[in-house]
């Protein structure tokens, strides 16, 4: 089979032209041609280091006999844009990122590609350009970066401005938090979604094994990079394509993984939109079932102590995979053209867990610590937990399901009886958390934040609220349509579909409605009124009579994205894609 870039300088007489007055010598011309994409920009952190992540894959692709071309799609940040309408654009920018890898990459193919991207929305939006595209390509994470003074990471920002808020430290120390948490590019050093698609990225068999959150600063990270431009080319000389990897074993894996790391929730909008571009169906009743008797085994925040800077150090992706080997689909292809169990036995082989503890010493002798591998990944035998991370609750609030992250949940709201206490906008819920108007033993619900009721913005603050405090947080529940965190922590439930906007059951609720929350049953249902408990049967019918007297609101974007985003984003639960009425 022929290089289609080849193909396409016999059809189009221009393109070598063009080329040459961008800089391509004309022997480079008949080179494979790899696009070279990136999130890259001053945006945040995590990709203001993406372009020499580039250069390095660029000079890969070069030693390979390739020529590499760049192009850009630049990230927003969703901590940036915290508490302010700029979040409601943040789960659409997923679908523009993967929009103009399409457009960009089909415009004038290519033979292949390197991708490179760090953070929350960015990693998705690229694993999903990459499924679209389909053509011969690596996937390179950016990495995590440094933790701060006192190992001090962004994910606790929320908690020392709700302590400000109220009163309970002074204004320096918040400044003091605001100055050290983020000192260097990368990822934000904590298992966040950023952190968890990273990983997901070489769960996969997406990104070269032993590649996903490393250090944004590490000399390893770059020669990653460049062996991810080498492997690209031999891609595109081999003819390999992502969708002869990937299958439905690939996502098991992932999510698998996922499970031992106690992965961000927001992966369950991640995963089964990156699934739905291979033709493959995955959605939340797949995590649950996976995630069940799975180890949790990532002492790494925000549900265990150490910040993601460590991870590496202690064998990254693959120490995690080795302890839930038994598990894993063995067999399932990766980028390296070599299966994950063969992967595997290769770096123990070639000494990688060595080289990761020699970084582990050096950590260890900078900060004064005495940390060990199984400090930050427990052993499959001494887990953390034993029934993953999330479960996915359903009944007749969530009819399509509810994600919980149950390891950041207080045991005590494992099961609990709680009054409704609707709000049709975060802004009207925090302000009613934080001049203490919502008391224990009360069901917070946030309506109307869903995918095509505002974009689906995280409920990070108001999150961050309830958490922080120490009788709110183990007194009440937070549920909503809209998304959370991967930081945030605390009773919280989120992606409950069908959202509101969609006439879900959540928009039905009432005051003082009874909402029952069983974790371990897995139940999420409204099963009284007014405080008073109804059967089944009542409740069916009150919940008719609601839905008969419910009116459709008027759609809140008039143009624009977020208008096309509200008008065809599927439920929370399947992903929040774009789709289409024959789909």
């Amino acid at each position: 089979m022929g290089l289609i870039s080849q193909k396409m300088r016999e059809l189009a007489p221009e393109l070598d032209p063009l080329r040459i007055g961008t800089g391509w010598k004309p022997e480079e011309l008949s080179l494979p041609q790899i696009y070279v994409m990136s999130t890259f920009g001053d945006s945040h952190p995590g990709s203001g280091h993406l372009n020499i992540l580039m250069e390095e894959a660029g000079k890969g692709i070069r030693q390979a006999g390739g020529k590499p071309a760049r192009y850009f799609c630049t990230d927003m940040c969703d901590g940036e844009s915290q508490g302010t309408d700029g979040i409601n654009y943040s789960l659409v920018s997923r679908e523009m990122i993967a929009n103009m890898i399409e457009i960009q990459a089909n415009a004038t193919p290519f033979d292949g590609a390197v991708f490179a991207s760090s953070c929350d929305k960015g990693m998705p939006g690229v694993l999903i350009g990459q499924a679209r595209l389909n053509i011969p390509s690596v996937i390179v994470p950016g990495g995590t970066m440094k933790a701060g003074p006192d190992l001090l990471t962004l994910n606790e920002l929320g908690v020392y401005s709700a302590r400000y808020e109220r009163k309970e430290i002074p204004l320096e120390k918040l400044q003091w938090a605001k100055e050290n948490a983020c000192p260097s590019c990368g990822a934000c050093s904590f298992i966040g979604t950023a952190s968890t698609m990273q990983i997901m990225a070489e769960a996969l068999g997406l990104a070269l094994p032993g590649s996903a959150l490393m250090p944004a600063d590490s000399p390893d990270l770059l020669d990653y990079a460049r062996q991810a431009g080498e492997r690209a080319v031999q891609l595109a000389l081999e003819g390999t394509r992502p969708s002869d990897l990937i299958t439905m074993d690939s996502f098991e894996n992932a999510i698998l993984v996922h499970a031992a790391i106690s992965g961000s929730t927001n992966t369950l909008l991640h995963l089964p939109a990156i699934a739905h571009e291979y033709g493959i169906h995955i959605d939340g009743d797949t995590f649950d079932r996976l995630h069940r008797n799975t180890k949790f085994l990532l002492n790494l925040r925000p549900t265990g102590k150490w910040p993601a800077e460590v991870f590496y150090y202690a064998g990254g992706v693959p120490a995690i995979m080795e302890e839930i080997r038994p598990y894993l689909h063995l067999d399932a292809g990766t980028v390296t053209g070599k299966t994950v169990g063969e992967n595997l036995d290769a770096l123990k082989e070639t000494g990688f867990y060595e080289r990761c503890g020699e970084w582990l010493q050096k950590f260890n002798e900078t900060r004064h610590m005495h940390l060990t591998r199984e400090d930050i990944i427990r052993p499959a035998d001494d887990p953390l937990g034993s029934d993953g991370s999330i479960a996915v609750l359903k009944g007749n609030l969530a009819p399509q399901g509810a994600v919980i992250k149950h390891t950041a949940c207080p045991k005590e709201m494992f099961k609990a009886v709680l009054k409704a206490r609707p709000f049709d906008s975060e802004e009207e819920c925090i302000d009613a958390v934080l001049k203490h108007k919502v008391q224990p033993g009360d069901a917070v619900l946030i309506r109307y934040e869903g995918p095509k009721g505002s974009g689906m913005p995280e409920m990070f603050y108001t999150s961050e609220a309830i958490s922080s405090d120490p009788e709110l947080g183990r007194t009440i529940a937070l549920i909503t349509d809209g998304r959370f965190s991967g930081a945030s922590t605390g009773p919280v439930i989120g992606h409950c579909s069908p959202e509101a906007a969609a006439g879900g059951p959540i928009a039905l609720v009432e005051e003082e409605d009874l909402i029952e929350i069983d974790v371990i049953e897995r139940k999420l249902n409204i099963i009284g009124v007014r405080g008073e408990k109804k059967t089944p049967q009542e409740m069916e019918e009150i919940l008719a009579e609601r839905r008969r007297n419910w009116k459709k609101r008027p759609l809140r974007y008039k143009s624009g994205v977020l208008r096309m985003f509200s008008e065809h984003a599927a439920s929370p639960m399947e992903g929040a894609y774009l789709k289409y009425e024959e789909e």
